[in-house]
């Protein structure tokens, strides 16, 4: 058992392949890694390298090949699927490049609604959906659809989404990736914002440039394996 204090994720060699047309494709070849509570750690490389895998394995998205990974000092693969399940919905916020908000819902209801599947209270989600809202600029916009939106404010309301139910960590997936780079910009110096006031783990994978230069870590993989690990302050 690790000393997990300090860690909120700690992954020993893990490995993932892939079969494709009986031939084995690794997409992560043996990686350890230990990330802080509160870090603002970049995953990068090029497209291949290995770094989206990474994260879906390490949220439990994806299932592992080999090796092991402790979220919170947990063991994922000691988890049963339900566990699995709830240890996400509890503990991990997600943001994509495609934004992945529900269309039928206004973007109060998208970002209230990992706390109704938490049970937290409506005075309460009412609350935090204002305050968040404040948070990502967006008051005001809140009854809209999420259609009616435009890709950096549908950005805006994902990662309100992702912090609001305030989990201890933050996956990224390319998160500018549609975005232009003035709104990209903005949304990560919130996010960096929001990591030092709230002291919430984001660990993103990209190749964007401007998450490398915000970044407090960089770790590098080229073919799924890491060949650079730089902090930053």
């Amino acid at each position: 058992m690790h000393n997990n204090d300090k860690y909120v994720i700690i992954t020993e060699n893990v490995k993932k392949t892939y079969f494709s047309n009986d031939v084995v494709v690794p997409a992560v070849s043996g990686v350890s890694v230990k990330i802080e509570y509160g870090e603002f750690t970049a995953i990068v490389g090029p497209s291949g390298s290995g770094k989206t895998t990474f994260l879906n394995v390490i949220s439990g998205l994806d299932d592992l090949t080999e090796g092991n990974v402790w979220l919170k000092g947990k063991m994922i693969s000691e988890m049963s699927g339900r566990e699995l399940s709830d240890f996400r919905r509890d503990n991990i916020g997600f943001i994509f490049q495609a934004y992945n908000l529900i269309p039928v819902l206004s973007a109060e209801e998208n970002i209230e609604y990992i706390m109704l599947l938490q049970g937290v209270p409506k005075s309460e989600r009412h609350k935090r959906v204002m305050k968040i809202l404040k948070d990502v600029d967006m008051e005001g916009v809140g009854g809209r659809l999420s259609t009616k939106l435009s890709g950096g404010q549908q950005q805006r309301v994902a990662i309100a989404r992702a912090m609001v139910s305030q989990p201890v960590l933050i996956f990224a997936d390319e998160p500018t990736a549609n975005l232009d780079s003035k709104t990209g910009a903005e949304l990560l110096d919130m996010m960096r914002d929001l990591n030092e006031k709230t002291g919430m783990t984001f660990l993103f994978s990209t190749h964007d440039t401007m998450i490398m230069e915000r970044a407090k870590r960089v770790i590098t993989l080229k073919d799924g394996i890491i060949t650079q690990d730089e902090k930053r302050e």
